[in-house]
């Protein structure tokens, strides 16, 4: 009998799932989409805006395809997810570009303002980007997701929150209350699935070298990030792919309604 840490290592443990990742081209989302894809998903890579981000993505993704598989292991396929009729027709894309059924989403979207302004200088404008995006863009996919994944037990939903929602810094407040509501719905969602054997769990990253990270900090701010980091560095998206991997698979099917901080020690 296989033991749980030989599937946990097994280098294909995804073969035969197909995956939606929003955000799936920036920062940790293209960490992500290639790792599923390493594991032997079929990953569709949801983006919004510029294409060539995305296409060269899949482009590499598939060069690299496992065993020779001439079969695409990733689609590119264009969603705002602040859209009720886009995200359903980014499932409909999925579903139609592997065969039909689909097995887990990982919501990776998400926008911040890097100017970081106080609470008293937020603007609506920058308030409804972040609630727009990272809340009701998750909760659309949510509830795409709940309806449409497979119930046979490889069903899962791997959501993106911060540990900024633990840290509370000053110039997040839009940010991580908005975070704090897809741990909410994350959290719920996964007890109102008793029965389906889907999981619902979200990952919390800390200060992660991405773009998002760097925008409107000097490297003098960045390095005061590090500075307070336990382990004396920045995370990098391979830090958490490999977590949202574990999330995904047999390996992680009794971990559920858990938000997972992981950013090395930092909240």
């Amino acid at each position: 009998m296989a033991t749980a840490a030989a599937s946990v290592i097994a280098p294909m443990m995804l073969q035969g799932r197909v995956a939606i990742v929003t955000g799936g081209a920036g920062g940790i989302g293209s960490a992500v989409s290639r790792h599923l894809a390493s594991l032997g998903a079929r990953v569709a890579v949801a983006y919004v805006g510029d294409p060539a981000p995305a296409r060269e993505l899949v482009a590499s993704i598939n060069a690299a395809a496992h065993g020779g598989d001439r079969d695409a292991r990733a689609v590119a396929v264009e969603a705002d997810v602040s859209d009720a009729a886009q995200v359903r027709a980014l499932f409909d894309a999925a579903a139609a570009a592997f065969g039909g059924e689909l097995h887990v989403l990982v919501t990776a979207a998400a926008v911040m303002d890097t100017s970081y302004p106080p609470l008293a200088d937020t603007s609506e404008a920058t308030y409804d980007a972040a609630f727009g995006t990272n809340a009701r863009g998750t909760f659309l996919c949510l509830r795409e997701a709940a309806r449409r994944l497979a119930r046979d037990g490889r069903g899962r939903i791997v959501t993106f929150s911060s540990s900024g929602v633990g840290s509370l810094r000053p110039g997040y407040a839009a940010y991580a209350a908005s975070k704090a509501a897809v741990e909410t719905m994350t959290r719920i969602l996964a007890r109102e699935l008793r029965g389906t054997g889907i999981t619902a769990n979200a990952v919390a990253p800390g200060s992660t070298a991405t773009p998002m990270f760097y925008g409107g900090k000097t490297a003098e701010e960045a390095e005061r990030y590090i500075a307070e980091a336990p382990l004396g560095r920045l995370g990098m998206p391979e830090d958490i792919a490999p977590l949202v991997g574990f999330l995904a698979s047999d390996a992680g099917g009794w971990v559920n309604a858990q938000v997972l901080r992981c950013n090395g020690g930092t909240v």
